[in-house]
Order: C-alpha cells, then sequence, then structure tokens
C-alpha cells in the first residue's frame, strides 16, 4: 500500500525542528529553496542529499545525548 508508512511524525511537536533543521542543511549544502513553499522542481539529487544529511545530524545528536546519559 503506498504511503501507509508515510511521514507521520513519532512526536508532532518536533515539526519545527525538523523543518529548521532541513532549512539549516540546505543552506550548508547551498541548496535553495523556491519562496512559493513549492518543492516539486527540486532534484531528487538534492533532497536526498538533504534527507541524507538530517539523518546523519540526528544520528549524532542522539548519540551526544547517550553519552551524557551513559556518565
Amino acid at each position: 500500500m503506498a504511503g501507509s508508512r508515510g511521514n507521520t511524525l513519532v512526536v508532532p511537536q518536533a515539526a519545527s525542528a525538523l523543518d529548521q533543521l532541513k532549512y539549516e542543511v540546505a543552506q550548508e549544502l547551498g541548496i535553495q529553496f523556491s519562496q512559493d513553499g513549492y518543492h516539486g522542481n527540486m532534484a531528487t539529487r538534492d533532497t536526498g542529499a538533504i534527507g541524507g544529511n538530517m539523518v546523519r545530524r540526528m544520528i549524532q545528536i542522539a548519540e551526544q545525548q547517550l553519552a551524557g546519559r551513559a556518565r
């Protein structure tokens, strides 16, 4: 079933933080978003780079948090 696993957030309150992270990563990579909010014209390579770097950053944050708990 297409889309059944979709983009449902486990913690809905994190939506704004994830959006902020997305724009930060895109800016670091030099990828521009359109001003009207439409992202359908973005290359798959660019969206994949943004998503991949977001995941790397989230893993880094989680590892730091786990290391802080282990002390």
